[in-house]
Order: C-alpha cells, then sequence, then structure tokens
C-alpha cells in the first residue's frame, strides 16, 4: 500500500546519525543523500521494498512531527524490538510509553517499543509473532 514515508527534519546531519543507527539494526544500509531541486537535502533509506525519507522541509519552516502520528518498524523477533529501542536511546531518542516489551489483548499479542526520534517523530518498533 506505500511507496514510501518521508518525514521533516531540522537538522539532517543530526537525522543522518540517528537513522544511520536505529534503521542499521534493521538492516538497512546508507541512505543515498539526494540534493532537490530547492537546494534541499533529503535522505532515502531503501530496505526489503520500503523506501524511509527524511528531507529538510522545502517551505524553509521548522520541520514538526505529527501529534498523533506513529511510524512502525517492522522488527523479525521480540530482541529486535529491544534492540532498535535501546539503539534509538543511545542515539539521542526518548523512549516514551511503556517500556519495550510483550503486551497482551485485543486482537494479537505484540512485543513494541515507542521512541521518540530527535525532531520528536513517534516511532514504533514492533514484532508480531505469527
Amino acid at each position: 500500500m506505500f511507496n514510501h514515508i518521508m518525514i521533516g527534519s531540522n537538522d539532517i546531519e543530526r537525522s543522518k546519525r540517528f537513522y544511520d543507527a536505529v534503521l542499521g539494526t534493521l538492516g538497512a544500509g546508507e541512505p543515498t543523500r539526494n540534493i532537490g531541486p530547492s537546494g534541499h537535502t533529503r535522505l532515502f533509506y531503501r530496505h526489503e521494498g520500503s523506501v524511509f525519507c527524511i528531507s529538510e522541509p522545502i517551505n524553509d519552516e521548522a520541520a514538526t512531527f505529527a501529534n498523533g502520528g506513529t511510524i512502525g518498524f517492522k522488527c523479525n523477533s521480540p530482541e529486535l524490538v529491544h534492540r532498535f529501542h535501546d539503539t534509538a536511546v543511545a542515539h539521542g531518542g526518548i523512549s516514551v510509553e511503556d517500556p519495550p516489551g510483550l503486551r497482551e489483548g485485543g486482537l494479537a499479542s505484540l512485543h513494541l517499543a515507542y521512541v521518540r526520534d530527535p525532531d520528536g517523530h513517534k516511532l514504533c518498533a514492533i514484532y508480531r509473532p505469527s
């Protein structure tokens, strides 16, 4: 359903350091750096058919996070959920909500961890057992 997700950053190099480490836990490599026609820098992380992009806002206003928005990253084990979380916190992210771990209830049991990146974007690491 999705081709890509793009978020804004107020400090593209800080975001690169953060996402190089965090997305590296999922197996994503170095991003492609692009300077758009507007002169703004964008980073494109490609992994398993998905693209996660970070951009300096082309309207030259401050990048802000989506209040109520969350970007979920699929993990292949509960251990990877914890590694994603711990790597994010070690690289300037902030742990939010409950500690990483198993959440039971509803339709399924899930392993979840929530963090905010240095620009305030809310990220979720999620493992859904088969």
